[in-house]
């Protein structure tokens, strides 16, 4: 036998061997969650952008009208979606209260959390206004100076008794909460908005997560143990990104979206990655889980018509060209027709079939179709699940 033979021999079996050492890692993994017991997590404190804004952009500068909401609220109710979203089937799921916005006052109740997130935050702060750029002011560590405030002034309130105590959240509750965090997407995208290119913008991307772990760690000197991380997902299958930004020959994968800004995305991932496994170690009371959800939403993107969607690539509530997106007249804008004005999103009359929303966010069914293979912990790291993630494995 050749030496060359020998050595892929030799590859083929390190490899296999790598693999059943992999697959025993996971089923220890599972055995081990089956002795545990299920936890009891009696609150949600959630940080983002709109992947997980209940409100938070629309109390601050205006309501997002319809027809978002119209799916399940049937009306309005401060999501950039036509219903619900991941983090209120995760809610949904441990038994708890949709999250009310902690910026929208109006009849909310915070007993069981509160949401900090914002449509268009991201995690390092922007050097450009709302109406300049369509990023929120409310960055990451605006939303974690909210969080510390509430924390701290909801017991002072919750004490005085009468309505208060039933509307703020009992002291115990921080730290036997669940921390989620969807955020990251925008400081790549901005930075391609800006016209910096690809490397530029992976140069900038350890300074994003220095700052991402800095208000882990601080929420942790707080009190928080229970942490669940999700990464970014494939940006370059977003029509508003693919309208937006340029695209070079070949650049278009077999889905039909743009390879750079997905390589991006993982590219960030895997340091999001890193970082998680890192503050393992320094967090030694916490339970972090890292969640890989461009997995999941690639999966979906890319065979869409076997999970029963369709048009993956554009906008159901949307107005003309390839992606049925325009950057000018958005999802519940008006347009003349024949001399009439139209809602733009009319001719959205069967989002159930639909991935995308308005060209930036996902419809109420990818968001349940996305929460139902991530809820059991398949994606997970380590392969623990949501009613788990409060046990270190």
């Amino acid at each position: 036998m050749k030496f060359g033979n020998k050595l892929t021999i030799l590859m083929l079996l390190l490899a296999l061997a790598s693999l059943l050492v992999v697959a025993n890692s996971n089923e220890e993994t599972i055995v081990m969650q089956k002795k545990l017991e299920k936890c009891e997590f009696p609150a949600i404190f959630n940080f983002g952008d709109s992947n997980s804004d209940t409100g938070g952009l629309s109390a601050a500068f205006g309501q997002a009208g319809p027809p978002h909401g119209e799916t399940f609220f049937h009306s309005p109710a401060g999501r950039y979606c036509d219903g619900r979203l991941v983090i209120d089937f995760i809610a949904q799921s441990l038994r708890l209260p949709y999250l009310n916005a902690f910026l929208d006052a109006v009849g909310s109740n915070f007993s069981h959390g509160a949401n900090f997130a914002t449509a268009g935050s991201t995690i390092r702060p922007q050097n450009t206004t709302l109406h300049q750029s369509g990023f929120s002011p409310i960055s990451l560590n605006v939303q974690f100076y909210e969080f510390n405030d509430f924390q701290r002034r909801s017991q002072i309130f919750r004490h005085k008794g009468d309505v208060f105590k039933e509307l703020l959240p009992k002291g115990e509750y921080f730290s036997k909460a669940l921390y989620t965090f969807d955020i990251g997407q925008n400081d790549l995208v901005a930075g391609y908005f800006l016209n910096k290119s690809t490397d530029e913008v992976k140069a900038y991307i350890p300074d994003i997560l220095d700052q991402f772990t800095t208000v882990v760690k601080d929420i942790y000197n707080r009190g928080g143990r229970y942490f669940w991380i999700h990464n970014t997902g494939p940006v370059g299958c977003l029509p508003y990104v693919m309208d937006r930004l340029p695209i070079k020959a070949g650049q278009v994968d077999k889905v039909g979206c743009a390879s750079p800004y997905n390589e991006v995305a993982q590219y960030f991932n895997k340091k999001l990655k890193e970082v998680v496994v890192h503050s393992r170690k320094k967090l030694a009371h916490a339970a972090l889980t890292y969640v890989d959800v461009y997995s999941v939403k690639y999966d979906l993107i890319s065979h869409a018509t076997r999970f029963g969607f369709e048009h993956p690539l554009r906008a159901c509530c949307g107005h003309g060209g390839k992606y049925n997106y325009n950057e000018k007249i958005g999802c519940g804008g008006k347009i003349t027709v024949k001399g009439k004005q139209v809602l733009v999103g009319k001719s959205c009359k069967h989002p159930s079939s639909a991935i995308n929303w308005d060209g930036v966010h996902y419809t109420e069914a990818a968001n349940k179709w996305i929460f139902d293979r991530i809820v059991d912990g398949s994606y997970s790291d380590p392969l623990i699940s949501l009613k788990m993630a409060c046990h270190k494995l």
